[in-house]
């Protein structure tokens, strides 16, 4: 069973966030997908097979954290559709069937990944007890992301306030059903970034992801309401860190970025 490791959202190995991807013939039963999922240990692996004609999508698509399998994962996604395109077993759009309906991952010219995901439904709520103190620093907005995407989204002060978090992972549990997002705006958008994020999910089993797809499409209509233009750059301001380019567009938010292969190997057991 071949398995390959690819760093998405970025254009150079060793940054962005590293999904395992496999191409099967169909899916094995579900223990044996988590237990390769926790073996690559990788906060997403993906696992992908072909449908037939007339199925209403192109390929069916799961992905699983080494804890449990989630709803929506945007990095593997785009990992997926970055090793459908170099490998050529697929050209051109490709159409994935996921458990959050049909998403499509377009290949651009420049060699980027376009994803159209739906965009999450946001909701003001009052600043949560225990938010703060998990934090360690004081939220300007909370909003909840809907169902979709499950997450608190927490706007603080400044980049630098993001950026310095050392947060309480086990108290951040109790917040939300996924995770926390925090964010702020740019200090300097000419550095090439219109916000930053940074995004916490203990409850599946991962401390920080290094760069989350699917928080993007809270943060997209967050900061395009914010800053008055519906296309923007995130950068996700983990250790390994990369950048998003969002464009909101209604109910739906195209997720851009690249992907790079940096391990092709053979899955034994």
């Amino acid at each position: 069973m071949r398995i390959r490791i690819v760093d998405a959202f970025t254009d150079r190995p060793f940054a962005g966030n590293p999904a395992g991807v496999l191409l099967l013939d169909a899916f094995p039963d579900d223990d044996r997908l988590q237990k390769i999922a926790l073996e690559v240990n990788h906060a997403e692996t993906a696992f992908a097979h072909p449908l037939p004609e007339g199925a209403g999508a192109d390929w069916a698509l799961r992905w699983f954290t080494p804890a449990t399998e989630v709803a929506m994962c945007g990095h593997a996604t785009l990992a997926t559709a970055h090793v459908l395109h170099t490998t050529g077993a697929h050209e051109g759009p490709v159409r994935f069937a996921t458990r959050s309906g049909v998403l499509i991952a377009t290949p651009e010219a420049d060699g980027s990944v376009t994803l159209d995901f739906p965009t999450a439904p946001l909701t003001p709520v009052d600043v949560p007890d225990g938010v703060a103190v998990a934090l360690g620093a004081e939220p300007r907005a909370v909003v909840d992301t809907g169902p979709s995407v499950g997450d608190l989204l927490v706007e603080l002060a400044d980049e630098h306030t993001v950026r310095a978090l050392t947060p309480d992972h086990r108290a951040l549990a109790a917040c939300s059903t996924r995770g926390v997002i925090v964010t702020a705006p740019a200090e300097d958008p000419a550095l090439g970034h219109d916000y930053v994020s940074r995004c916490f999910f203990p409850n599946l089993g991962i401390d920080e992801d290094p760069v989350t797809g699917s928080a993007h499409t809270a943060l997209a209509p967050f900061w395009s309401a914010r800053l008055g233009r519906p296309v923007l750059t995130g950068l996700q301001a983990s250790p390994r860190s990369g950048h998003v380019r969002t464009e909101l567009r209604g109910d739906r938010t195209l997720l851009g970025g690249r992907a790079v292969t940096v391990i092709d190997g053979e899955l034994l057991a």
